[in-house]
């Protein structure tokens, strides 16, 4: 876990802090942190115990020890969620009624499947759900105002919410932004995911903290946005040709050309797409299991994690 010593807190605003974990790759993820008044809101938590109390001590550390009021859930997966049972009892968490619903649903943690190697070094975690759950906005007010989103309709996943601060022009995307990586919708759906794209760009940040990879400034949110359009464009068009020419989503994957795509982290999502683009499209419904199984054929071996 050499890379955990990459892993940074920059003030990225007054009061507003992000966190980066080196290279953002399979359950290595972005979180962060807003200073309330007395109290603190975290967005995320991290996938295993080293890296999340690597956080929340960074956190003490920048906001002189202020207790963690508050925590929000962007979404339910692991990398963004298993470090909640480190948090506080007295923090309440924060997440969608959908994301609530898919990691209480969620075994990865008590049963590790095969598809990623090594093993993440997860420590003592336990699953720790959120205790506040909202069905579409919320809008925290104190210090400043923090406003919780959710786009209306399923992208990275159906329980999706943005960050935003009005004040400062920050948005937290979550995943529904992986700059230099290969974004990831097997648990959403693929046109909305690209329309989420549109979506965040109406909120005109100046500076966007997204899930996974580089912190975005005006100029590379637009390229970002471009090369996120482009890359679902080119799925949905590999889906569509696949159910065509009776092709199962790994055998169209492995007949397509991934182009300017191939220099993206964690190319094997592409299986991962057309599972969900093919089911959005009219085909079976994403069996999980099945969808990770080829993604590993596709990838010749396990997915690699240094978590």
């Amino acid at each position: 876990m050499n890379d955990l010593l990459e892993s940074h807190l920059e003030e990225v605003a007054p009061g507003v802090h992000a966190w980066q974990q080196s290279d953002g790759t399979w359950w290595i993820n972005n979180a962060g942190a807003i200073e309330l008044g007395d109290e603190v809101l975290l967005v995320d938590t991290c996938a295993t115990e080293a890296r999340t109390c690597a956080l929340l001590s960074a956190v003490a550390d920048a906001t002189s020890a202020r207790p963690i009021g508050l925590a929000v859930n962007t979404h339910h997966h692991g990398d963004h969620t298993f470090g909640n049972s480190l948090l506080p009892a007295s923090a309440r968490i924060v997440g969608h009624r959908r994301m609530r619903e898919a990691l209480a649903a969620d075994t990865t943690l008590e049963a590790f499947p095969p598809y990623w190697a090594p093993r993440p070094h997860f420590g003592s975690l336990t699953r720790r759900l959120p205790d506040l759950v909202i069905d579409g906005d919320l809008a925290i007010e104190g210090s400043r105002t923090v406003e919780l989103r959710h786009p209306g309709y399923a992208a990275h996943t159906a329980g999706d919410l943005v960050v935003w601060l009005p004040d400062a022009r920050v948005l937290f995307a979550g995943d529904l932004l992986f700059p230099g990586h290969t974004p990831m919708v097997l648990a959403g759906a693929l046109t909305g995911a690209r329309r989420a794209l549109d979506w965040i760009a109406g909120f005109e940040p100046e500076l966007v903290v997204p899930g996974h990879g580089p912190l975005l400034n005006r100029a590379a949110l637009a390229e970002t946005l471009e090369v996120h359009r482009a890359y679902y464009d080119f799925v949905l068009a590999e889906a569509r040709r696949g159910l065509a020419d009776g092709q199962t989503p790994l055998e169209t994957a492995g007949r397509a050309e991934l182009g300017p795509f191939a220099q993206l982290h964690d190319p094997e999502r592409l299986v991962l797409n057309l599972h969900a683009a093919r089911a959005e499209l009219g085909g079976p419904p994403v069996d999980r299991a099945a969808a990770l199984a080829d993604a590993v054929t596709w990838n010749g071996g396990p997915m690699h994690t240094s978590a």
